[in-house]
């Protein structure tokens, strides 16, 4: 079928068939990914000038990038705003041109293959019709909330209108994507396709040939009545959720969505500024700026192992606990063949039972993809894959000596340009090294618990370590999709090293009788995921101990309650009692008494056994949270100092994708910069060379 290309813009092609329809690809000039720069959205406003002038029966918006459909606005731009009136102009463009692509006469359709985020899905949501690409790459998402701003060029409006109110502001408050099988479960695509069939399906719906979507009898009354007489009732249970995860003061973006798709029907340009939902207060505001630099040092994190072409194979992972079964069971999700090597199969049963679970979890419910998975992970007792692997990682229990014969016995197995590599978390590389002949070989690559959720592993550098293995483990780290932080060998690398006195810290409190409870509380109402005591708990109050010493600075002696809960072997969640009792994995925590009465910082907030937390009284003294994070940013600082990292900005990296530092304060050191060292040194108790 003839196809006519018109037109000689920089980032969109036009060309029309016979049949009246019209393509428009977008292909953003010098660029691997398209996002909607204004440079492209003002030239999108002259194609929407030349359809104007010759209407086409119907239109195809797709890309003509490999990489995916549009990943949304260029941060970078946004990252350049100087001034109020600077947002509300790019908020503006994007709305009044999304707007005018959903009135155009013809119908429009948005064929969908790879990632569709932020703009790229305001503006298919702009569209009559959407088909997505039955692919695995193909996403569909509005993560502006994960940037501290809101999804301003029409996502407010048409997503709760698309597919209902709650399934909608489920979306925007979270930022996760669904993929084309879900899109199109939910009604936010009309279809899903394979890709041999996509052009044929996409000119089979835009031309008509396909009646418009029309929802059941009983689905339209619903979302009539969410929209409508029920709209408050919904808008009130989303602030719910969304305040059991965060608080407004630090993240204002969620509740702003929920307050503009409440009461302003999705326009945030009709927020006035006066209300703390307006674009003035949401786009100028420090945690918007400082998700901003988040996000571009996830980007300078998944930059290392880019440039290399290590493209491993096969993985052999000495070690079944959970470190070293989940580390197994991660890498065989990437489409990896693993060995996981213990000392019988009743010691690796467990490990597999474990990777059963998250394959279920990660593939839905697939069962051919989970059965898939599962092939690839290859219990090995006898050690017999180490020969044949690309990447050895030991995971074993933390014994100098122990490990020093194993990776004797690895090197001589292995092959001579497999990477070995150790997942300890407190042993020098140096020491380790030892049992080598080549001790340029050996590379930590440390992984945290739990090693599916959390995103950053540290490449530990030491001082034999050589180039090309160093290479070769920050490019396996990425293929497997994690975040790699370049770090040398030194007491806890970089994480450990600061998580130690925080959470020492965090200890002395409770023993001069501040209740758990009220500690946790006063952390996860900064902005910390989890408080540190339930953290402790969580890690083992026996590790701790083992740790105490050695990371948490000379001199320092663990707590005489933690030693004493050690001996009586109440270990934390392990063993079912530590500071707090375990029942199903869950801390049980107290009804809230204590914690009002020891109090939490003024203006705080928490959640005990499900209660809310009274605010502070104003007797309780200031300053918990800041007092127990001061030794944290004393360590980071100290790492930086040290040469652990390279700079700053790594150190922040490591620490909020490692720890879950609070993202809304930039990381532990752009924190320190913002309320300046005098200020740290008074109130943290931190002498300006600590």
């Amino acid at each position: 079928m003839s196809a006519k290309m018109q037109h000689d813009w920089k980032h969109w092609r036009l060309r029309r068939e016979d049949t009246g329809l019209a393509w428009l690809d977008l292909d953003k000039a010098d660029a691997s990914t398209n996002v909607l720069s204004s440079e492209v959205m003002g030239e999108f406003a002259r194609v929407l000038d030349a359809l104007d002038a010759a209407p086409p029966k119907a239109l195809v918006i797709a890309s003509a990038k490999p990489a995916g459909f549009i990943a949304g606005a260029d941060i970078e731009e946004f990252s350049r705003l100087d001034s109020v009136l600077a947002a509300r102009m790019l908020v503006e463009r994007g709305w009044l041109l999304f707007n005018r692509l959903a009135a155009v006469p013809y119908p429009t359709l948005a064929l969908i293959r790879g990632h569709c985020m932020g703009g790229g899905l305001e503006l298919a949501l702009a569209c009559r019709y959407r088909i997505v690409v039955d692919e695995p790459g193909t996403k569909l998402a509005l993560p502006e909330v994960m940037l501290g701003i809101v999804p301003g060029w029409g996502g407010m409006l048409r997503l709760p209108a698309l597919i209902g109110p709650a399934a909608a502001l489920d979306l925007m408050l979270t930022g996760k994507s669904v993929d084309s099988k879900k899109a199109k479960r939910i009604g936010l695509a009309d279809d899903c396709v394979p890709a041999r069939v996509m052009e044929s399906a996409a000119r089979i719906v835009a031309l008509g040939a396909k009646p418009f979507r029309q929802l059941p009898a009983k689905e339209r009354a619903t979302r009539w009545a969410m929209n409508g007489p029920l709209r408050k009732m919904v808008a009130d249970k989303a602030r719910v959720q969304a305040a059991r995860k965060v608080s407004r003061a630090n993240y204002p973006a969620p509740f702003a969505i929920v307050d503009i798709w409440e009461k302003y029907g999705g326009n945030a340009l009709d927020v006035p500024a006066s209300d703390p939902s307006a674009l003035d207060a949401i786009f100028t505001s420090p945690t918007a700026r400082n998700l901003v630099r988040v996000f571009h040092l996830q980007e300078r994190l998944k930059a290392f192992g880019k440039d290399g072409d290590f493209a491993p194979r096969h993985v052999h992972v000495v070690g079944a606990g959970v470190m070293g079964g989940d580390i197994a069971a991660v890498c065989a999700l990437r489409g990896m063949t693993v060995t996981l090597q213990d000392q019988s199969v009743e010691r690796i049963a467990p490990a597999i039972a474990r990777a059963a679970k998250l394959f279920e979890r990660r593939h839905k419910g697939d069962a051919r993809q989970v059965r898939f998975s599962l092939d690839r992970l290859i219990p090995d007792p006898k050690g017999e894959g180490a020969a044949r692997a690309d990447v050895i990682i030991e995971a074993i229990f933390e014994n100098l000596e122990v490990k020093r014969g194993l990776f004797a016995e690895l090197e001589a197995r292995a092959k001579p340009d497999a990477v070995l590599a150790t997942n300890t978390s407190s042993l020098r590389l140096e020491d380790i090294a030892t049992g080598l002949k080549d001790p340029s070989r050996l590379v930590g690559i440390h992984f945290f618990n739990p090693v599916p959720m959390l995103p950053l592993v540290e490449v530990v550098q030491g001082e034999a370590t050589g180039a090309e293995v160093l290479r070769r483990a920050t490019g396996f780290v990425r293929r497997i999709d994690k975040l790699p932080l370049p770090v040398k060998s030194a007491p806890g690398f970089l994480v450990n090293a600061v998580l130690g006195p925080y959470m020492l810290e965090a200890l002395r409190c409770v023993e001069e009788g501040v209740a758990p409870e009220t500690v946790d509380a006063a952390l996860v109402a900064f902005g910390m995921p989890m408080g540190p005591v339930e953290l402790v708990d969580t890690v083992g109050l026996d590790i701790a101990v083992a740790a105490g010493k050695a990371l948490a600075g000379e001199g320092a002696e663990p707590p005489a309650r933690l030693l004493k809960l050690v001996g009586e072997g109440k270990l934390g969640r392990k063993s079912g009692e530590g500071y707090y009792r375990w029942v199903d994995g869950k801390a049980v925590k107290g009804d809230g008494e204590a914690a009002a009465k020891d109090g939490l910082i003024a203006g705080s907030r928490g959640r005990l056994a499900g209660k809310r937390l009274p605010a502070a009284s104003p007797q309780i003294p200031p300053g918990l949270a800041e007092r127990v994070i001061a030794p944290l940013l004393a360590a980071t600082r100290h790492c930086v100092e040290q040469g652990v990292v390279a700079d700053a900005d790594l150190a922040d990296a490591g620490v909020i994708f490692g720890t879950g530092f609070a993202p809304h304060t930039g990381g532990p050191l752009h924190y320190c910069e913002r309320f300046g060292k005098a200020r740290i040194g008074e109130v943290f108790r931190l002498s300006d060379g600590a």
